[in-house]
C-alpha cells in the first residue's frame, strides 16, 4: 500500500481524471494526499466532498514544497509521487508492489512507464480523451525493464524519503528536482533505479506547466535549475543520467560505480570547466536566477488577478 502524493495547480478537471483511474484500477488500497496550490478553480471544495486528504498553499508552492507537504502525511511505508495529468492503468501498482517484495530492502527508487498521446493516439487532453481505447491498446506498448528512469510515477521506502529529506526545494519550481532527488538517493546507497515497464501510466504531457496561467517553466528558468545541478553536484544532469543511471538502457541489476574511459574523463572535464565558469560568474548567475524568479512569480500573479 502507497501513499501516492499528487501537486496540482488549478487543474481540476485532469486532477478527477487521475483520481477516477485510481480509483478504478488500483488493486490496492492506498492513501492518496493532494498538495492544492492556490486552488481557484473548485479544488479544494472537490476534495472536501470526496474526502480525499490535502493540503494546501494559498500560493504556487511549486512541485517541491507542494510534495514535501503532501509526503508530511504519509502514513504508509510506500511514498509515490504522481503528476495531476496521469491515467493509472489498470494493474499498474500489482507489478510495483511485486517488485518491492522481490527486493526485500529498503533502498530501491522504482518508476512506471509513461505512456504519452502520440503513442496511443488516445486524445492529448482531457475533453478529446478515449479511456475504452486506452484500455484496449495500452498492453501494446508494454516494454522490457529499464534502467535509471528519474521520471514519476516513482515509489521510494518512506525511511528512504525522510533520510535524504525528500525533494529539494530550492530547486523551485521544479525543473532538475528528479534528477537531484535521484542523486541524494545515490549519495545514501541507492544502487537500483529500476523503470517497470509493465506499470504503465497514461501522460497528458505537463498540462499543468502548458497553461498559460500556472508555473511558466522558461527555457531560463530551466536552465538555471540545471545550472544550479551542476554547482551543487559539480557535474550536469546529462551527465549523471548516461554515466551513473544508464538512463534508458535495458535493465541488468543494480547498477555500479560509473565506468571510466576516456568518454567519461572528456565528458567529466567539460562539466567541470562548466563549473568553473559558473564559480566565476557565481554573483552574475545568482542575480540573473533570482530577476527570473521574480519575473515568473510577478507574471504568475498578474495572469491570476483576471
Amino acid at each position: 500500500m502507497f501513499t501516492i502524493v499528487i501537486p496540482t495547480y488549478n487543474n481540476l478537471e485532469y486532477l478527477k481524471c487521475c483520481l477516477n483511474s485510481l480509483e478504478k484500477n488500483s488493486k490496492l488500497k492506498h492513501q492518496i494526499v493532494v498538495h492544492v496550490n492556490e486552488g481557484k478553480d473548485g479544488t479544494v471544495k472537490y476534495l472536501k466532498e470526496k474526502g480525499v486528504e490535502h493540503t494546501v498553499t494559498t500560493y504556487s508552492a511549486g512541485v517541491c514544497e507542494a510534495v514535501n507537504q503532501a509526503a508530511a502525511k504519509a502514513k504508509c511505508d510506500y511514498i509515490l509521487y504522481s503528476h495531476d495529468d496521469f491515467y493509472f492503468c489498470p494493474g499498474w501498482d500489482e507489478v510495483m508492489m511485486a517488485e518491492i517484495k522481490r527486493i526485500g530492502h529498503k533502498n530501491f527508487y522504482l518508476s512506471g512507464l509513461m505512456l504519452c498521446p502520440s503513442q496511443l493516439g488516445c486524445g492529448d487532453t482531457v475533453e478529446n480523451f478515449d479511456e475504452q481505447k486506452l484500455l484496449k491498446t495500452y498492453q501494446n506498448t508494454s516494454r522490457n525493464d529499464f534502467q535509471g528512469s528519474t521520471w514519476a510515477p516513482h515509489v521510494v521506502h518512506k525511511d528512504t524519503w525522510d533520510a535524504v529529506d525528500g525533494l529539494s526545494e530550492e530547486f523551485f519550481p521544479g525543473h532538475a528536482s528528479d534528477p537531484d532527488f535521484n542523486m541524494k538517493l545515490w549519495q545514501y546507497g541507492v544502487r537500483i533505479f529500476r523503470g517497470l515497464g509493465q506499470s504503465p501510466v497514461y501522460h497528458f504531457g505537463s498540462v499543468t506547466l502548458r497553461k498559460k496561467n500556472t508555473w511558466n517553466f522558461s527555457y531560463r528558468i530551466s536552465s538555471g535549475n540545471t545550472k544550479k545541478f551542476l554547482y551543487k553536484w559539480g557535474i550536469s544532469v546529462k551527465f549523471f543520467r548516461k554515466h551513473y543511471l544508464k538512463s534508458d538502457t535495458p535493465y541488468d541489476g543494480p547498477l555500479t560505480t560509473p565506468v571510466k574511459h576516456w568518454n567519461y574523463f572528456i565528458e567529466k572535464l567539460i562539466c567541470k570547466l562548466s563549473l568553473v565558469y559558473l564559480c566565476i560568474f557565481k554573483r552574475k548567475l545568482l542575480k540573473e536566477f533570482k530577476a527570473q524568479i521574480t519575473a515568473l512569480t510577478s507574471s504568475m500573479k498578474q495572469s491570476t488577478d483576471f
